[in-house]
């Protein structure tokens, strides 16, 4: 008497509240098993938090010489030398205590040091600017408002620099998600974003890529003839030739990931560091793959509960990735349970180290390599 009770206005409310979300069916490969170079370990927990609870989601995180630079969840971009935090920029105002303070406050998200001693920076609000760090001057070089090819910009997520400067290559992961909705995004799978390409000189944005599922992390090659995009809702890199006689075409540089990709940066080997934080366990159960294709179930759960309470359902394990120049898998880097390495957004080699980004985290963690 008491099931049904309950039941019935459970089933009510199943059939009567509305779903933020409208997935389609995605269909995945099985995921790489965990064995040979993605063998398990807990090298990630050797790693050492640093500025910790004084600066929270470091996301991503450039150099200019030995002085290092980041962008906050408080919308700040940040300054870290000899133990100090320092702002030096700032694309928005307001409090920035909530997700809902988020598009007021802005977003700082991919970071990359330019040529002249400055910074460029992609907000996931506000647009694409240019940071003199050392003047403390911020230059709009695009405005997130500035519709391109009739679509607004409403998730600007990484972006990455030719060496001198003259380009910009970042992604748009959405013209209907805001950064705040990353979970909807990643469980709708909307194809609506985009690899872009914006002249410094001449102040044209193009359309390279479209119809991406969660385009994130982006990266040039060290010979700078293509572009590296992560495709996070479908776990793999897209690659985008920009010269040669290759140039304009597409194709895939490496599929079925084990895990979700965020950022990818390069490695000294030159290769590239890809950085997941939720894996496609194999052996083992994978709520993500096994969601893919049920977006019925996808629905039920967003119409229930919150993207934050979702996220507690999500296991906090950390991968770190490393390709070769090739899309082969090199070795990889992991903390099972979390303990050390939380939510890794970025993996930076600088000087002998991997300096680990984090969208949520409040610290950044370094790993002698």
């Amino acid at each position: 008497m008491l099931a049904a009770f309950l039941t019935i206005p459970l089933l009510g409310a199943l059939v009567l509240l509305d779903s933020p979300i409208d997935p389609e069916p995605l269909s995945f490969k099985e995921p790489p098993l965990f064995l040979g170079v993605l063998q398990p370990n807990t090298k990630l927990q050797q790693a050492e938090r640093l500025f910790e609870n004084q600066l929270v989601g470091p996301e991503s995180i450039a150099n200019i010489g030995d002085v290092m630079f980041t962008g906050t969840a408080d919308g700040r971009v940040v300054k870290l030398e000899n133990g100090e935090v320092e702002t030096v920029a700032r694309f928005g105002s307001g409090p920035c205590k909530t997700r809902d303070d988020e598009p007021a406050c802005g977003r700082p998200l991919g970071i990359r040091a330019g040529p002249n001693g400055t910074l460029f920076v992609v907000d996931a609000y506000k647009g694409l600017f240019e940071v003199n760090p050392w003047k403390r001057e911020v230059k709009l070089l695009l405005s997130s408002e500035t519709p391109i090819e009739g679509r607004k910009m409403s998730f600007l997520n990484d972006l990455t620099v030719t060496r001198d400067g003259r380009k910009i290559y970042f992604t748009d992961s959405s013209s209907k998600w805001q950064r705040r909705d990353y979970l909807l995004l990643l469980m709708e799978g909307t194809d609506d974003g985009r690899l872009l390409e914006y002249d410094t000189q001449t102040k044209e944005v193009k359309v390279l890529l479209d119809h991406l599922r969660f385009p994130n992390g982006v990266q040039l090659s060290p010979a700078e003839d293509f572009v590296l995009v992560v495709e996070l809702a479908m776990v793999r890199i897209r690659r985008f030739y920009v010269s040669g006689l290759m140039k304009g075409g597409a194709d895939v540089f490496v599929e079925n990931l084990p895990g979700f990709p965020d950022n990818i940066r390069a490695s000294s080997s030159g290769g590239y560091w890809v950085s997941m934080a939720a894996i496609r366990a194999n052996p083992g159960f994978s709520m993500l793959d096994f969601l893919s294709e049920r977006p019925f179930l996808k629905k039920v759960i967003f119409k229930l509960f919150s993207q934050e309470t979702v996220m507690k359902f999500v296991p906090r394990y950390s991968l770190v990735l490393e390709l070769s120049d090739s899309g082969t898998f090199l070795r990889s880097l992991h903390d099972p349970e979390g303990q050390v390495v939380t939510y890794v957004s970025e993996a930076h080699e600088h000087s002998g180290h991997l300096y680990l980004g984090s969208f949520r985290a409040p610290y950044l963690c370094r790993l002698r390599l």
